[in-house]
């Protein structure tokens, strides 16, 4: 009788417990330790949408680069000569693109150099682009890895430009990171950027990279933010960065701003090499 009413019990307290929501651990479907589900604002990865990673030799892929060609000064009284298809001035080897400046009569000009351009090949709206690369030296050299837009025909400053890293050999520890628009533009003293000290930009492989959005554009080097342009009014006189643009690399010799104090002609031939270029959305 003991042991009957000592069952009883220990009956009636197991169903009072049940009725309180407490349940066995070995029953217990743990809901409340399980993580919720994501949310609609959770960040979804990037995808990369378009690279090249220089995996083979010769002239730069046909499919993903053309040329811009010339010698009449570009606007800024540049000095070189842009070639085309010339391994000499653009090719790829040992994985790395090679854009190499030369002094050198050619067609009217003391200099030769390339300039390569995505258009109609990689053309963009927003995303994150990175160049990783090592610059040329001396004084009279004016690399650049930017962007331009991909309208016709192109109207500068109006459409915009993007200038992801410019570097000049008479300055050679700054990098400079600026956007030109219609209100913003060095024709008019009012272009806005910054500047990051990089003391071995021309002896060490370093990624430069833009994040851009219809509401932003950040500046990297390395992962590292040291500018921010923001679309405050929403205009296109002020950020006209929601349409398709390209990406152009390039080696300027002289011209308004990288000939300022002349161009040492000692240096030459000078290389701009570039490890990978990736776009990613």
């Amino acid at each position: 009788m003991k042991n009957l009413s000592l069952s009883l019990c220990f009956l009636i307290l197991f169903a009072l417990s049940c009725k309180q929501g407490k349940v066995s651990p070995n029953n217990s479907d743990d809901t409340a330790n399980t993580p919720p589900p994501p949310t609609a604002t959770t960040p979804t990865e990037r995808k990369l949408v378009w690279s090249d990673e220089f995996d083979y030799t010769g002239l730069p892929d046909a499919k993903k680069w053309n040329y811009d060609v010339g010698g009449h000064g570009w606007g800024n009284q540049e000095r070189q000569y842009y070639t085309k298809e010339r391994e000499k001035n653009a090719r790829v080897e040992n994985g790395r693109l090679i854009i190499e400046a030369h002094r050198e009569d050619f067609s009217g000009s003391q200099y030769t150099s390339a300039r390569l351009v995505t258009k109609g090949k990689g053309d963009w709206t927003y995303g994150r682009i990175e160049v990783k690369a090592k610059l040329p030296k001396g004084t009279g050299t004016w690399p650049a890895i930017w962007m331009l837009a991909s309208t016709e025909p192109l109207r500068w400053p109006d459409d915009g430009e993007i200038d992801i890293m410019e570097h000049v050999g008479f300055d050679p520890n700054v990098i400079h990171g600026t956007v030109h628009t219609k209100a913003y533009n060095h024709g008019i003293g009012t272009q806005k950027g910054a500047q990051i000290r990089i003391p071995d930009a021309q002896e060490a492989f370093h990624v430069y990279a833009i994040e851009w959005t219809k509401d932003y554009i950040d500046w990297y080097v390395d992962d590292k933010k040291y500018f921010s342009f923001n679309n405050v009014s929403g205009t296109k006189e002020t950020y006209p960065f929601t349409y398709n643009f390209h990406l152009l690399l390039n080696i300027a010799i002289g011209g308004s701003w990288g000939g300022q104090r002349g161009i040492d002609n000692t240096i030459f031939p000078q290389r701009f090499e570039i490890d990978y270029v990736r776009v990613y959305q």
